[in-house]
């Protein structure tokens, strides 16, 4: 028997069993005290956790919850309506739908609206689509008529947003694009209302906590009259491209109108609106895309042209003011002008080979709108000299009237063409310049202002469309009355028999209502002792542009009565031939509409 083997064995064997069960029970101490570690630690997290929600970020989930048991409803203020002089409304707010489309989570820069028709709005509402509010459309029911002036609305830009000159508007708001919308935004626009309701967890009203009612916007009035911007358009018609300004001599707008024209209702109403049948344009995206001609373009204060013959009122009036000539004098009519190989014509020599039979001067030469005096009155004033002086009447920088897209044009000296152009001035330039030609451009709006200070006696009062209780005062006696009356004689005779505004020649009209003075308005010897002659004061322009071949724009500016002014008139028609023969009887429907029964 091998005892000492054994139990050696046995030995060994115990030694093993033993520290398995060490090592088992070692783990399960481990096991025992983990599981308490991880409740305490479990519980310390949830403590933080609720302890920030309840605590610290109380407030912030405290608003989370209110905002979504409890909304916000913007109530749109109705933007205030635009009259005319006599209280006519130009504008009106009409009850529609429009579409809030979705705004991207963070940026309520991205949110646009859209209208929508009636049928198509209870379509969506039917549905239950929330996205639907009824709000109101900006409507313009003279359409065509108005355009340029009263302009149009669109929604708010991300530009516009963030100028900062649009503060607390809704980015789905609508605003002033163009016109009087744009120009007078701040007054039209009013403060939007909000209404506080609170709903279910469904998106349901459950009722309503409270209202902050909107503020309308302000009414304003214009100096236009409906009535007689009416009669202009009608004596547009057959205007392509050009431009008509009625004043009265205080510098208030009775009228305007710039062709071609749109319906401004297309950015505004549904698309269930009908254009307007006169409108050349039937939808947005051809009135824009219209690249040619330029629908937007109020080419009464924003086109640029040469003034052509019309600007002889200006070249007067300096050489009368700063005493370079006086009514005593006189140029002789040689029919051209030669500087080397270059010749400056007058237009009865290049028309009809005639020459003046008399030495002209400054009445003379207004009245027959006569070339060579006035390049020689050019030359003896000198082109800087008179550019200062044109500045003073308005030329070369914006009058400021009360419309946004106003153009400053172009008044030229020797140091604007060698900056510009790096060329010398040479006297065929100042040639070209006396007779409204040449470098020089303005607007039509100037033309009219120009006018306007002769009609009114010397004093120049800025063009405005608002409606106001005194003139606005740019520079009193700019013009003596000397030079006054001269001008106005020139431009008395060129309404005349012998003058060049054939159209007016003895205008007349029927209205026993206008009361004779015997010098602004008198009776005309006739069967009918309705008729009256009315003095007309007036100057045509013919202001050649582009190539040889291309026809000239055809200008005529009046004021009448001629001694006791109540309307200044300018006409432009863009490439259309002479001032006298398509200006002026546009000139003569416009007369007749103010003065006629």
């Amino acid at each position: 028997m091998k005892v000492g083997f054994a139990f050696g064995d046995h030995i060994k064997t115990e030694k093993i069993t033993r520290r398995h069960y060490e090592e088992h029970a070692r783990l399960l101490r481990i096991r025992w005290y983990l599981l308490p570690v991880i409740l305490i630690i479990t519980g310390i997290i949830l403590f933080i956790t609720l302890f920030s929600v309840q605590i610290v970020q109380g407030n912030y989930y405290q608003q989370l919850s209110d905002s979504n048991r409890i909304r916000t409803q913007v109530i749109p203020a109705q933007r205030g309506i635009i009259f005319d002089r006599n209280g006519n409304p130009l504008v009106y707010n009409m009850p529609g739908f429009q579409l809030v489309e979705h705004c991207s989570p963070g940026d309520t820069q991205k949110c646009t609206t859209k209208p929508l028709s009636r049928d198509a709005a209870l379509a969506l509402l039917a549905k239950g689509d929330k996205h639907v509010q009824v709000d109101s459309l900006r409507e313009y029911p003279y359409n065509v008529i108005l355009s340029h002036v009263l302009g149009y609305v669109g929604q708010i830009s991300r530009i516009e947003l963030a100028s900062g000159q649009y503060a607390g508007y809704q980015p789905d708001a609508w605003v002033g694009k163009s016109g009087i919308e744009q120009e007078y935004e701040q007054e039209l626009h009013g403060q939007n209302g909000k209404a506080l309701i609170e709903v279910n967890a469904l998106g349901q009203k459950v009722r309503s906590l409270g209202q902050t009612d909107p503020i309308p916007g302000h009414n304003i009035t214009l100096t236009i009259d409906l009535k007689l911007q009416k009669a202009v358009y009608q004596a547009a018609k057959g205007i392509k491209k050009g431009a008509i300004i009625v004043s009265k001599p205080d510098g208030e707008i009775l009228a305007m109108v710039s062709k071609p024209t749109f319906d401004p209702n297309l950015f505004t109403m549904d698309t269930s609106y009908k254009p307007a049948s006169e409108s050349a344009y039937k939808s947005v995206s051809a009135i824009l895309d219209d690249t040619k001609n330029h629908p937007l373009l109020n080419r009464a204060i924003g086109g640029v042209y040469p003034p052509g013959s019309t600007f002889k009122i200006v070249s007067a009036a300096t050489g009368l003011q700063e005493h370079i000539i006086d009514q005593h004098y006189k140029v002789k009519d040689t029919g051209v002008l030669r500087i080397g190989k270059f010749s400056f014509a007058n237009w009865l020599w290049t028309d009809y080979h005639r020459l003046e039979p008399h030495p002209l001067n400054v009445v003379t030469a207004l009245a027959r709108s006569n070339d060579i005096f006035f390049y020689k009155l050019a030359a003896k004033i000198t082109v800087n000299r008179l550019s200062a002086f044109a500045l003073k009447m308005g030329l070369g920088a914006p009058t400021a009237i009360d419309l946004p897209g106003e153009a400053s044009g172009i008044v030229p000296t020797t140091q604007w063409k060698q900056k510009v152009l790096g060329q010398p001035w040479y006297l065929g330039d100042t040639y070209d310049y006396g007779i409204g030609q040449g470098y020089l451009l303005t607007t039509p709006l100037q033309v009219n202002t120009w006018t306007q200070i002769i009609a009114n006696n010397g004093t120049f009062d800025a063009p405005h469309l608002l409606m106001t209780s005194h003139p606005i005062v740019r520079e009193k006696n700019l013009l003596d009355a000397k030079t006054v009356d001269l001008i106005r004689q020139g431009m008395i005779e060129a309404c005349n028999p012998g003058g060049v505004g054939w159209p007016l020649f003895n205008y007349t009209v029927k209205n026993p209502n206008l009361k004779i003075d015997g010098k602004n308005i008198t009776q005309v010897s006739s069967v009918s002792s309705a008729l009256r002659h009315v003095v007309i004061a007036c100057k045509t322009g013919t202001a050649q542009q582009g190539n040889a071949t291309a026809l000239p724009h055809a200008w005529m500016t009046l004021f009448a009565p001629a001694y006791k002014p109540q309307i200044v008139v300018t006409v432009l028609v863009e490439s259309a031939g002479e001032g006298s023969n398509v200006a002026g009887p546009i000139e003569k429907q416009i007369l007749n509409a103010y003065f006629g029964q």
